[in-house]
C-alpha cells in the first residue's frame, strides 16, 4: 500500500491520524504572518550590566568585612600575645605600649600620664575580642 503524502502547508499528525494546525502554538498556514522573536539584547544587555554591578558591590563588601576580620585579627593576636599581670574586665579600656626590648604589654595607665612608647588603646568586648579604641 501507498502512503498518501500530503502536501506542505497542511499540518498533519501521522500518530494520531488527524489534523491538528488548530491546536500549533504558532501559526502554520502559508499566508499566516511571519514569526518573528522579539529583540532582547538591549534587555539582556542592561540586566547583564546591573547584575555584575551587584556582584562587584557583594564582593567588595566582602572584601572590606575580610579585611576589618584580619584587622581585628592582628590587635587580638598582638595583645593576647602581650605581657600583663592583671586580669583584663569586660569593657574597660586598656593602653598597649612598646618596651624597649620591642615586646609589648598591656597597661592601665593612659599614654598622657607615662612616656612610654605607645601602640594603641583597646577595649575588652563580652566576646573576649579586643577593639581598637581611638
Amino acid at each position: 500500500m501507498k502512503k498518501e503524502k500530503k502536501p506542505d502547508y497542511v499540518v498533519f499528525d501521522e500518530e494520531s491520524q488527524t489534523y491538528n494546525g488548530k491546536l500549533l502554538p504558532y501559526a502554520s498556514g502559508v499566508s499566516a504572518p511571519k514569526i518573528v522573536p522579539p529583540d532582547v539584547t538591549t534587555w539582556k544587555n542592561t540586566n547583564i550590566v546591573a547584575a555584575n554591578n551587584q556582584f562587584k558591590a557583594r564582593y567588595e563588601n566582602i572584601q572590606m568585612q575580610y579585611q576589618e576580620m584580619m584587622e581585628q585579627f592582628e590587635y587580638n593576636n598582638l595583645i593576647y600575645s602581650a605581657k600583663y599581670s592583671f586580669e583584663p574586665i569586660t569593657g574597660k579600656i586598656y593602653h598597649l605600649y612598646r618596651a624597649k626590648n620591642q615586646s609589648t604589654f598591656l597597661s592601665l595607665i593612659s599614654p598622657d600620664e607615662c612616656n612610654f612608647d605607645y601602640v594603641g588603646s583597646f577595649r575588652l568586648g563580652p566576646d573576649k575580642m579586643w577593639e581598637k579604641v581611638e
